[in-house]
């Protein structure tokens, strides 16, 4: 199987160009990363909602 998913890496890099193919790569990972940072986010955001809703009610 790894070696499947590196010939089909190797045949898009061949097509579409090392440089468009790593930019691309690092614009999902890029994606990615954001993703996690805007979820830990919206998390800190809830728990800073519920801490305070908590408080009030003691």
């Amino acid at each position: 199987m790894p070696i499947l998913l590196i010939l089909i890496l190797a045949l898009i890099i061949a097509q579409v160009g090392f440089w468009n193919t790593l930019g691309s790569i690092l614009g999902a990972i890029a994606m990615i990363v954001l993703l996690m940072v805007l979820a830990a986010a919206a998390l800190a955001l809830l728990g800073m909602i519920l801490y305070g809703r908590t408080r009030r009610r003691f």
